[in-house]
C-alpha cells in the first residue's frame, strides 16, 4: 500500500478495503482473533446498498452517467442477465419500455432523460480496447418487455452487437439443464468491483472473495450458454417470432 493511500485512510478520505485491511494487520502483526473482528467490519463497510427510490429522486440518468464513467475506468465487463437484457445492449423503444415504472409504488421519473442517457452510456461500446461479456438467458431474450416490433429489433440488434471482435454474448437456452438459480444480475468491473441489481435497488461488492464468487458464478452460466453463431441463431429465430 503506498503512503499516500494509507494517508487517505488515516485521515478519512476513503474506506480501505478488506485487501488494505488485511495488508495492515499483517504488517502490525495483530493477533489473530482480533484481525479475524477488524476484517469481518472492513468487509461490512465494503458491501454499500443504493436504493432505486434514491436514484430515482437524484434522476435516473445520473445514474446511466455514473455507469458510464465506470466502465470507462475498466477494460473488461463481466455482465450475467438472467431477467432483461442490460442497457448496454437495449434499442431505444426497449430501452422506454424497460425504465418505465410499472408499479404504482415505483418511484418517478424523467423517462425520455434516462432513455437519452442510456442510449448515451452504451458509446463505451465503441472503443476496441474494452472488452464486453454477456451472459443472458433465453427468458431474458423472449420476455415481451415491449411491442412485437421493439422486440424484434431489440433481438437483431444483439446479434448484430455479437458481431464485434469485444463483444461476446452468450445465451443460457431453455432446454439446458442448470442446477444453479439466476437469482439476479450482477456485472462484475475488472476484478475490483461487483454491481448486483435487486428489486429495491442494488449492492456494490468490493472485499476480493466477494469478487472471487461472482467470477466462478458467471463461469458457470456461461459454460451452459449458447455462443457464437449459435447464440445469434437463437437469437434471429426470436426475432423471427416477433415479426
Amino acid at each position: 500500500m503506498s503512503q499516500s493511500k494509507y494517508s487517505r485512510i488515516e485521515s478519512n478520505r476513503v474506506v480501505p478495503s478488506v485487501l488494505d485491511v488485511e495488508r495492515v494487520l499483517k504488517a502490525l502483526k495483530i493477533p489473530s482473533e482480533a484481525a479475524r473482528d477488524l476484517i469481518t467490519l472492513a468487509r461490512q463497510a465494503n458491501v454499500e446498498h443504493t436504493s432505486w427510490r434514491a436514484v430515482a429522486e437524484l434522476g435516473l440518468w445520473r445514474k446511466q452517467s455514473e455507469l458510464k464513467a465506470l466502465a470507462q475506468l475498466c477494460t473488461l465487463q463481466r455482465l450475467f442477465n438472467p431477467a432483461i437484457p442490460s442497457g448496454l445492449l437495449h434499442v431505444p423503444e426497449y430501452a422506454r419500455a424497460a425504465l418505465s415504472p410499472v408499479v404504482d409504488s415505483s418511484p418517478a421519473r424523467d423517462v425520455d432523460k434516462a432513455v437519452s442517457a442510456r442510449l448515451n452510456r452504451q458509446t463505451v461500446l465503441n472503443d476496441p480496447n474494452r472488452e464486453f461479456q454477456f451472459v443472458l438467458t433465453e427468458q431474458a431474450v423472449r420476455w415481451k418487455r415491449a411491442p412485437r416490433h421493439a422486440m424484434a429489433d431489440q433481438c437483431a440488434h444483439m446479434a448484430e452487437l455479437s458481431l464485434r471482435p469485444n463483444i461476446d454474448i452468450a445465451i443460457v437456452p431453455q432446454t439446458a439443464e442448470v442446477s444453479g438459480a439466476a437469482l439476479n444480475s450482477f456485472v462484475i468491473y475488472d476484478d475490483r468491483l461487483v454491481i448486483e441489481e435487486l428489486f429495491s435497488g442494488e449492492v456494490a461488492l468490493s472485499d476480493p472473495r466477494d469478487i472471487s464468487h461472482h467470477e466462478n458464478l458467471f463461469d458457470f452460466f456461461r459454460s451452459h450458454a449458447l455462443s457464437g453463431e449459435r447464440a445469434r441463431a437463437l437469437l434471429l429465430s426470436a426475432r423471427d417470432q416477433f415479426m
